[in-house]
């Protein structure tokens, strides 16, 4: 695949990326370590810092992934802990979900040629506090991507009010509006309070739902054209999403793989990736509802009885992507990584 690209307009686009990666962990998705590697792999990003979050891993094993992957690559990206548990969600029952899911269908074999990353001790400051002095010392220059459950921005925000108008843009991969199966998603979902506050900010914030992300499609034959790169992060995404793409085979009855973080970054590089609208979103907090993501728009609901008068600003939703065009532009920055 060839992918057309355009001249670029904006060749320092500065970025902190929030996630919670799983590359090499036996059972975790692998979509935040490919996240990582076009923001570093694409020239016109700087990438300014790398936090984790508990989410689709604990994050001290996300921490060690996120560490293990900058090491690696020998890149001088900083790396902070964040949040270990929701504001409120008890992770419990989210753990068990996440972590075991691997051993209850008997495969964590697949993993079995893919070194698990060290342990490394956590240094200061801690993620919230380093996304909100890194942005509010850089009013109007910094993109925040959040990749995984809401902890750790919602925290920064709390602890820096200010960065409401300082940030850029905030682009969350998170949220679920009609995807059969999908009440929740687990970003919003293990954390409904952090993706509340971060909603309703005021903020000016891109959502990448999983809408538009379960349209996206990893194959092992597009591994292997990636693979094909010859160059240390070709060869890390080979041996870290191989196991994945047939563990999700397998347990989700794709073709391969869904990869909705990289979808943010992908977005950043090229917007005319995806068609965008725009509307007022919330989080449920109650009940069988609770971690749910509402769209109520005064212009778009037929019926608003009953129904509060939107709080922060109006959301840019992702809605369409060219599946071809994503994978064709991953390729692109991987192939030319390092030369």
């Amino acid at each position: 695949m060839k992918y057309n690209l355009k001249p670029d307009k904006n060749k320092s686009m500065r970025v902190i990326i929030d996630c919670d990666p799983g590359n090499g962990i036996p059972g975790a998705n692998i979509d935040d370590g490919l996240a990582l590697a076009l923001a570093i792999a694409a020239p016109q990003i700087s990438l300014e810092m790398i936090t984790t979050v508990a989410g689709n891993t604990p994050v001290e094993i996300g921490y060690a992934v996120a560490k293990d992957f900058v090491q690696q690559l020998g890149v001088p990206v900083s790396v902070y802990r964040g949040a270990a548990r929701a504001l409120r969600e008890d992770p419990q029952p989210w753990r068990e979900k996440l972590d075991h899911g691997v051993d209850q269908y008997g495969l964590r074999q697949l993993w079995a040629d893919v070194p698990v990353p060290q342990a490394y001790q956590a240094t200061k400051p801690l993620a919230p506090e380093a996304i909100g002095e890194l942005i509010c010392n850089n009013p109007g220059e910094i993109t925040l991507v959040a990749t995984g459950p809401l902890t750790n921005v919602a925290i920064a925000l709390q602890l820096y009010p200010q960065l409401v108008h300082a940030v850029k843009n905030i682009v969350i991969m998170g949220g679920v509006f009609n995807v059969p199966g999908y009440l929740k998603d687990t970003n919003f979902g293990l954390d409904p309070e952090a993706a509340h506050a971060v909603l309703t900010s005021g903020a000016p914030v891109t959502l990448v739902p999983m809408d538009v992300t379960t349209k996206t499609q990893m194959l092992h034959t597009d591994l292997d054209r990636l693979a094909a790169a010859e160059n240390v992060l070709g060869r890390y995404l080979e041996k870290t999403i191989r196991p994945w793409i047939t563990y999700s085979m397998q347990t989700r009855n794709l073709p391969g793989c869904w990869i909705h973080d990289v979808l943010t970054i992908a977005w950043l590089l090229d917007p005319s990736l995806a068609a965008t609208t725009e509307d007022f979103l919330d989080v449920s907090l109650e009940g069988l509802t609770r971690g749910m993501t509402c769209r109520y728009g005064r212009d778009t609901l037929r019926l608003d009885v009953g129904i509060p008068e939107p709080k922060g600003t109006m959301i840019k939703i992702l809605q369409t992507i060219d599946n071809h065009q994503l994978l064709s532009l991953i390729e692109h920055y991987i192939h030319r990584y390092g030369a």
